[in-house]
């Protein structure tokens, strides 16, 4: 059964306490193995709240992501070459007063070993 066809079922109410905390009642957390200190993805859907068992979401998004990088024949190293620049990317994005300096550093740098 795929995920897009699953139903979707009315279970139950709870109240959220004074510090923002929310009861499961225990047969939804038995059945779906909620153990104490459970990691729990919570997505936003408009204004509703989706709470998912980390193991289940994770494993599901990893063969998702997987399958897709099999089917375009994308490698681990494919992806591991990307990473350098990804990485330079992200960090002159949120830190660009940093960045700025560093390429102009790069730039001195690499025209004193041409001469």
């Amino acid at each position: 059964m795929s995920s897009e066809s699953l139903p979707v079922e009315f279970l139950t109410t709870t109240q959220v306490t004074d510090k923002g905390q929310l009861t499961v009642p225990s047969q939804y957390r038995d059945a779906l193995q909620f153990k104490k200190g459970a990691q729990v993805a919570v997505l936003r859907l408009g204004g509703a709240l989706l709470l998912i068992p980390e193991h289940a979401y994770f494993r599901q998004l990893c063969d998702r992501i997987a399958n897709v990088f099999a089917n375009l024949g994308i490698t681990e190293e494919d992806l591991l070459s990307t990473l350098p620049d990804a990485r330079q990317r992200v960090f002159d994005r949120h830190y660009p007063e940093l960045a700025k300096p560093a390429k102009k550093h790069r730039a001195k740098v690499k025209k004193t070993k041409t001469r």
